[in-house]
């Protein structure tokens, strides 16, 4: 199959790169020459773990290529991907769909012979439609078909999301796209990846019902962790236990500062202006937004309280400044909102990150940025871990108890037994689990 990306953002590179990895021609498009130059030369502008050596073997192979021309791509294509940016719009909160109009007007033009479409941009109900409309009133004499085709790649655990996914969700109602999809996706019936067909604004809804979904088991937890933290419970062994009944299960129910990155904070916004304009209220979608962004606006009241309430005049490390672990995105990082706080209540900020920090500069670039989570601590009256990356759940307690100004840590991550922390001689403060015995 010959296949076009347009756009090679963290979707479109990664579904472009994986798309070749199975034996199909790959040409990923981009506006920006400077970024499809770097590709060339096999330079990645996003870090995702193994996408680097996953695009130079399809790049050695033949089979990946770059382009920011987009006629000659698309008019050798047997499906075009749309995976450009839905980002929310400004004052309203709907996904802004200005990028993919523009990408199927383009699309448009260049067509030729039968093709099939696919919109892979996560798109509020219906927007398949509107590419449909476009293409068609661009160029009458098209033959094509508009699919809808959702992703549902995590940061940092993309590639094998793509490669060994729970579902692939298909929507269109053509037999000729499902036959193109279909073996688009073939290779992946060897890992019995159950593909869904269905209606194109079904597809569409899959998406942000889901995210919104996962966004909500979020929240619960970490407003069950307020309560566990009131009452004397360990929030860890309460999630495990209802986490056991597969009715629940166990993912998503990890307490912490609340969620973040590129698409749950948008998607459940979009959500709800989806439903604003039919006249449907979503409660729970609602106070799962507002919850959330009041707990991340509560960490640095969390870490002032864990030094008496005062702040001015102390220095805090912060370890972690992603909104997760294996990726460098900080778009609405759990880490803005609490060293916004911090910087407020008058304390001096240090931070490590191990991919992050040449994002996280854009986004704060009034603290100190260090090469180490060691330097990161040195003289600071407490440390904050915010991402739980690997790199620190293994630190060397006597030596941060040695180099600190004072020993406490404030681990919104929960990634360190009290008893293990309190024998080092910290003072330790975490999520939704017990204090000390009085």
């Amino acid at each position: 199959m010959k296949i076009a990306m347009i756009g090679t953002g963290y979707v479109g590179l990664v579904s472009g790169a994986c798309f070749a990895d199975f034996g199909n021609q790959v040409v990923c498009v981009d506006r920006d020459a400077e970024k499809i130059a770097a590709l060339a030369r096999g330079e990645i502008p996003i870090f995702e773990p193994g996408l680097d050596d996953l695009v130079a073997t399809n790049v050695r192979a033949g089979r990946l290529d770059f382009t920011t021309t987009l006629t000659e791509a698309v008019g050798e294509a047997d499906a075009v991907f749309i995976a450009v940016g839905t980002p929310s719009r400004r004052g309203d909160g709907h996904a802004d769909l200005a990028y993919v109009y523009t990408a199927a007007r383009e699309i448009a033009a260049a067509i030729r012979g039968f093709t099939v479409v696919v919109t892979k941009s996560t798109v509020p109900v219906g927007t398949g439609d509107e590419v449909e409309r476009l293409i068609h009133e661009t160029n009458p004499q098209a033959d094509v078909v508009v699919a809808s085709n959702p992703e549902f790649l995590r940061e940092g655990a993309a590639i094998r999301d793509f490669k060994f996914p729970d579902r692939i969700v298909v929507g269109t109602d053509d037999e000729r796209a499902r036959k193109v999809l279909g073996d688009i996706y073939r290779p992946l019936s060897l890992n019995q990846a159950p593909i869904m067909f269905t209606a194109r604004r079904t597809a569409e809804m899959i998406k942000y019902a889901a995210n919104a979904f996962l966004a909500t088991k979020i929240t619960f937890i970490n407003e069950m962790a307020d309560l566990a933290e009131k009452v004397g419970v360990n929030i860890q062994e309460v999630a495990r236990g209802i986490g056991l009944d597969n009715r629940i299960g166990t993912k998503f129910l990890h307490a912490g500062p609340g969620f973040g990155g590129s698409c749950f904070p948008k998607d459940t916004r979009a959500l709800l202006k989806i439903a604003l304009d039919h006249d449907v209220p979503l409660r729970i979608v609602d106070a799962v937004l507002a919850v959330n962004e009041n707990r991340k606006r509560a960490m640095a009241r969390k870490v002032a309280a864990t030094l008496g309430g005062q702040l001015r005049g102390k220095t805090i490390a912060v370890l972690g400044l992603t909104f997760k672990p294996d990726t460098d995105d900080m778009r609405e990082a759990p880490s803005i909102p609490l060293v916004t706080g911090l910087l407020d209540m008058g304390a001096r900020v240090r931070a490590f990150d191990p991919a992050g920090m040449s994002q996280a500069q854009r986004e704060l670039p009034d603290i100190e940025y260090c090469e180490d989570a060691y330097a990161c601590a040195k003289d600071t009256d407490a440390l904050v871990i915010v991402t739980e990356w690997v790199q620190f759940r293994a630190l060397d307690l006597k030596r941060l108890h040695s180099d600190m100004r004072q020993p406490i840590i404030v681990d919104l991550r929960n990634i360190y037994r009290r008893e293990d922390v309190e024998a080092a001689g910290f003072t330790y403060e975490s999520i939704g689990r017990p204090g000390p015995p009085h």
